[in-house]
């Protein structure tokens, strides 16, 4: 019976990758096709981005997906989902580290050292407290970003080369040609794999992100809710 009750599903994914390749042969690979919440319409993830269409891939949607019943924004909490990593996973010999206070809240942030945006928010995690800071560098903003990482990544104190410069415009020392920087391709490979397309982007114990740049106030206020029993994963 179960097995019955998929070959529907099965069917109308076929038909639907079929008929989307043939429409649109230069989109990106489909990387899956499910039912979506609403009746008679079908989810498209493309990487971490969600679209819809109907049973036979003949029309697309592009925009969010509410249920004003539950007033929740489904495509919102979809992308979430996708977005979501495993915080233990990640790599953290290879990013930069420092702390305050005991250092039992912990956040991983990817950030080049030529955003702005990196900077401010580098300046508001000074006044956090209790936490630790995983940073991984990924040289994507063009100029001498990957110049200025090597530097960072291969100063014999790289986490106060790292943050001289972001805090302090203090400019990191010459990189020695034998330096072993292979930490940043991981990086950016690392960066690709989990869909980071911008920085600062911000990874949480609980594997939910936050896209860009926020405040002290609003970074404190979801620490704390990771913390409290409701805000558990």
């Amino acid at each position: 019976m179960l097995l019955a009750a998929c070959l529907p599903a099965l069917a109308n994914e076929a038909v639907i990758r079929k008929a989307i390749a043939e429409r649109m042969p230069n989109a990106p690979k489909i990387d899956e096709v499910k039912p979506a919440a609403m009746p008679g319409l079908w989810e498209i993830r493309i990487g971490n981005e969600v679209r819809y269409t109907d049973a036979t891939g003949t029309y697309l949607i592009e925009g969010e997906l509410i249920d004003l019943k539950a007033k929740k924004n489904l495509t919102a909490e979809r992308v979430a989902q996708i977005n979501r990593v495993d915080f233990a996973a990640l790599p953290f010999k290879d990013a930069l580290v420092w702390k305050n206070g005991s250092g039992k809240r912990r956040i991983a942030v990817f950030a080049d050292p030529n955003c702005g945006y990196c900077k401010r928010f580098e300046a508001s995690l000074q006044e956090l407290k209790d936490v630790t800071v995983y940073t991984f560098l990924i040289p994507i903003l063009g100029g001498d970003s990957p110049e200025k990482t090597r530097a960072i990544w291969c100063a014999k104190d790289r986490t106060g080369a790292w943050l001289g410069w972001m805090l302090k415009s203090e400019q990191p020392p010459k990189a020695p040609a034998a330096c072993d920087d292979a930490a940043i391709e991981r990086n950016l490979a690392l960066s690709r794999r989990i869909h980071v397309n911008g920085t600062p982007a911000i990874l949480l114990e609980d594997g939910n992100r936050i896209p860009g740049a926020v405040g002290p106030a609003e970074l404190e206020k979801r620490l704390q809710a990771l913390a409290a029993p409701a805000g558990k994963s």
